[in-house]
């Protein structure tokens, strides 16, 4: 079996998350229709193409050096960073659970309905 460094496997972790966030904003803006969630929305096609991107470029790696492992997995950190640059609209209230804020269970605004 061969071996698979860490970095491989944190950089497949990283644009997981990039594509379950771009999900939950998109999940966000269908409910509530803010400006800021669709542009996040958007966006994050792009951000969680250059995270899966960094991913592939990670499992390149070639024998003896570690260059495309490090461009992989600053391509991952930099569509992490710039996901979370997006300015988006509060919709939380503040008594809501966690698991309703990290499954993106936005109140649906009336005129949406």
């Amino acid at each position: 079996m061969d071996y698979i460094d860490p970095i491989i496997i944190i950089s497949i972790f990283g644009a997981a998350c990039v594509s379950f966030l771009w999900l939950r904003d998109t999940r966000i803006f269908y409910r509530t229709g803010y400006e800021g969630y669709k542009k996040a929305m958007y966006r994050g096609v792009l951000y969680t193409a250059l995270a899966w991107l960094g991913a592939a470029l990670c499992g390149l790696r070639e024998t003896g050096t570690y260059t495309m492992m490090y461009i992989g997995i600053g391509c991952v950190l930099l569509a992490l960073y710039l996901h979370s640059r997006v300015k988006k609209e509060d919709v939380w209230k503040g008594n809501e659970s966690g698991w309703t804020r990290f499954s993106g269970q936005a109140p649906i605004r009336k005129e949406r309905k």
